[in-house]
């Protein structure tokens, strides 16, 4: 009994003093507008921690906030809440072009500051305060740091930032490596959280619950991006890219970071239908936009990646008079806007990999008559598409920017493909005492040039298209000229990849990459095994799914990208391609599972029709379609293009089966997927 009596004694002891710890924490919290998402934020152990909650779920647990900088002490231990205050905003927001048309922006929002109480040292922390802004939506959240005027400080360079999620370790995850040379081409992985070890975002997870989230960044602007290092199992930190010394931050005072997001959802497909990240970022700041030309195209492009043509010049050089002049008739044939050409400009010859700084970017091949083309071109009602490769020498590329974009402006060029091609860590520029340094397409640097480009593009009414870009953040809200962008695993690698796409890669990217924005993967290849079906390097889908991808990953700008004879062999199927949009009025993903399957319904901007895209992994997949997001009281025809009977993505690919039915949206469809196919459907409103 005695023995009883001292433990429940000193059961109380510990009780009381854990309730007097907490009684000293503050802790503030905003809620979603509809009551599902809720955000804690409190000072326990004299820190800034937040967490996340989903109803009664602990979607993030409690996690560390902070920044630690090169001279000033570290914004972390000894900081208290000193204020905090609540807004809200519902609005509705029109884009000029975009997956959705309207785009609703319904959030309530947390602004808290922390001031510093610790213990007084030589250094007067007297005026060290910092304040994080939070906004929760009822899709998720997004939090970011903002400095003001620290004293007499109005410089400062951030080394860390301690920002933390603390997520189940034994939830599922599908992810990419961070830090890697192949910058974010890499194919996807499936892996409990705990086997993670340092990874890039969007980063997806299913949590043992069901709860779908994805870890990512909005408005990146004068940052540097982040990857997510894991420390303790489930610990995941975020690891700030940083400059060629080390440094990551360099920022006048006061600053804002980038957003950083968790997008939330009960379901696979709430991620891919949220609107988040684009919320974050501020309104278009360049005026009439009515010069950004969504559209599709077409170019000398697939030939070289299958070793057909070169980019170089010679007797295989693709970008000649002659070629172009047969890209811009097939384009004016069947209607696409523009004919992208690569390797027409001076600087290919050799290996252009590592022979950036050779490039020229006003002076074209000898057989190549750019303002020959670009007249022919506009007497076809077809644009060319310019192309600007820098192969990571980035300085080279400054030092001819202006010249080149005037050069394309002057012909009437009004989109430009740009590539950064160079391994990770090793874009070149030359400082201002004509130092060699090494930087990141990830880091504050890079962050910047690539806004630069955009920024300079626009003033020429210029699109930009870019490929080993940064990371999309949502920037195209701001900058609508920022068209489209690469950033994954392309279709390229079906050419000459070790190994080539897998079936699930497309499913994969639908729930991870394509969550930040629009991506130019370049679809549409009929001939899917031109060295035959069982040769290494070849693309592992049907035709089928091929022509389902203009639907499932969205772009404004999509490419036909295969040789114009593949097409002309089957103009039955190909008239999908002719038809799809690629702006839209409303987009919906009605269904599937990460890295399994997904169902989009996309309605053309200002237009009656819509269209279904299906895409499925290695399994082949009976899938029941409802209608139900047609118009009401109105009769469509569905042109339906599916595998063919015994299509297989291996032994199979080409057979496309095309027939029309008539349809309502009391209706309901099943969709017929082979193994690594895919079904595409127009409803013609009739």
């Amino acid at each position: 009994m005695s023995q009883f009596r001292s433990s429940f004694a000193a059961f109380l002891c510990l009780s009381f003093a854990f309730c007097s710890f907490q009684s000293l924490a503050k802790t503030v919290s905003a809620t979603s507008p509809d009551g599902s998402l809720k955000v804690e934020v409190n000072d326990q152990g004299n820190s800034a921690h937040y967490r996340v909650m989903k109803g009664n779920e602990e979607v993030v647990a409690n996690s560390q906030l902070g920044l630690v900088f090169a001279k000033l002490p570290e914004f972390v231990d000894g900081f208290k809440i000193k204020t905090h205050k609540t807004s809200n905003a519902n609005s509705v927001w029109q884009q000029p072009w975009g997956e959705r048309k309207q785009v609703v922006d319904h959030h309530n929002e947390l602004l808290v500051t922390f001031s510093f109480q610790g213990e007084k040292s030589a250094v007067n922390r007297s005026k060290h305060e910092f304040s994080v802004r939070f906004r929760v939506f009822n899709d998720g959240i997004g939090f970011r740091y903002e400095l003001p005027k620290l004293g007499d400080v109005d410089q400062v360079t951030i080394v860390d930032e301690q920002t933390e999620f603390r997520l189940n370790p034994e939830s599922t995850s599908w992810w990419i490596p961070a830090r890697g040379w192949n910058r974010y081409e890499f194919i996807y992985k499936k892996t409990p959280i705990k086997e993670l070890d340092r990874v890039e975002t969007p980063f997806t997870a299913r949590l043992p619950s069901g709860t779908h989230i994805s870890i990512h960044e909005a408005a990146l602007v004068d940052y540097a991006a982040f990857s997510l290092d894991q420390r303790r199992d489930g610990v995941l930190k975020t690891d700030l890219y940083p400059w060629y010394d080390g440094t990551k931050v360099h920022a006048k005072l006061p600053m804002k970071s980038s957003w950083r997001t968790i997008q939330i959802g009960n379901k696979a497909v709430d991620l891919v239908n949220s609107s988040l990240i684009l919320n974050l970022n501020e309104p278009n700041q360049l005026g009439d936009v009515s010069w950004v030309k969504p559209g599709k195209y077409i170019g000398i492009w697939w030939a070289m990646h299958l070793a057909e043509k070169t980019w170089g010049s010679g007797e295989k050089h693709g970008a000649t008079t002659d070629e172009t002049k047969r890209y811009i008739d097939f384009a004016a044939r069947y209607g696409f806007d523009g004919v992208l050409v690569e390797g027409w400009n001076i600087g290919w010859d050799g290996d252009w990999f590592f022979n950036g700084d050779l490039f020229s970017f006003t002076q074209n091949y000898p057989d190549f008559d750019i303002k020959e083309l670009a007249k022919y071109a506009k007497s076809k009602g077809v644009k060319l598409i310019g192309h600007h490769e820098t192969s990571g020498a980035v300085t080279n590329y400054r030092n001819q920017m202006q010249d080149a974009l005037d050069l394309y402006q002057k012909l009437g060029v009004e989109q430009i493909k740009t590539g950064y091609v160079a391994d990770g860590g090793r874009i070149k520029r030359v400082d201002d005492k004509g130092i060699v340094r090494h930087e990141w397409h990830h880091g504050q640097f890079m962050v910047n040039e690539y806004l630069y480009n955009i920024k300079e593009a626009a003033k020429r009414k210029i699109s930009i298209n870019t490929h080993e870009p940064i990371k999309d953040t949502g920037l195209r809200r701001t900058y609508p000229n920022w068209i489209s962008r690469e950033g994954a695993r392309g279709q390229e690698f079906n050419a000459w990849g070790s190994p080539p796409n897998p079936p699930e890669h497309t499913v994969v990217l639908t729930y991870t990459r394509m969550l930040s924005g629009p991506m130019d993967f370049t679809p549409g290849i009929f001939d899917v095994a031109p060295k035959g079906l069982y040769e290494w390097n070849r693309v592992n889908t049907t035709v089928a799914k091929q022509l389902a991808l203009y639907v499932v990953l969205y772009s404004p700008i999509q490419m036909a990208a295969d040789l114009p004879r593949n097409y002309s062999k089957d103009l039955a199927a190909f008239q999908f391609i002719q038809d799809v949009p690629t702006d839209w009025e409303e987009s919906i993903a009605l269904d599937g599972e990460v890295g399994e399957y997904v169902v989009f319904a996309r309605k053309e901007r200002d237009g009656s029709d819509w269209y279904v895209g299906a895409i499925t992994d290695v399994q082949g997949r009976k899938i029941e379609l409802n209608t139900d997001f047609l118009d009401e009281g109105a009769t469509y025809e569905a042109q339906i293009y599916q595998d063919g009977k015994d299509a297989h993505w291996k032994h199979n690919p080409y057979p496309v089966d095309v027939k029309r039915i008539k349809v309502n949206k009391n209706d309901k469809m099943m969709l017929h997927l082979a193994a690594g196919g895919g079904t595409a459907i127009r409803f013609k409103k009739l």
